[in-house]
């Protein structure tokens, strides 16, 4: 299936492709202020609408995951990293998708904070 998000004001527009099976809800710093539920993709199943400049971009930590947001409203639309085994992945944030039923998404719990 083939969803369309964005940040809040719409300076920063995508679409994804994929199966929205599950979203996963981290209790880590970062995702607990946010309040974002992630649904984890392969990278190329993520196509920028507008230019990757528009983005603005924020690291912690180990600096492997770039949290990317919009300078203009502030939303979190999605972020970026490589999962264990190498495989570049995004992590888009579900409650920036256009016409999704966020009560009929199975959320799964993560402990983030603990990592």
């Amino acid at each position: 299936m083939n969803y369309k998000g964005s940040c809040h004001c719409g300076q920063i527009a995508f679409e994804v492709e994929g199966e929205l099976a599950q979203a996963a809800d981290c209790n880590c710093s970062i995702c607990t202020r946010m309040g974002s539920l992630h649904w984890f993709i392969p990278r190329e199943n993520l196509r920028l609408l507008t230019p990757e400049e528009s983005l603005s971009t924020y690291t912690f930590g180990t600096h492997t995951i770039k949290h990317h947001f919009c300078p203009q409203c502030g939303i979190h639309p999605f972020g970026e990293g490589t999962d264990p085994s190498g495989n570049r992945k995004a992590a888009i944030n579900v409650r920036c998708l256009e016409g999704v039923d966020l009560s009929a998404v199975p959320v799964k719990h993560i402990d983030g904070r603990s990592r």
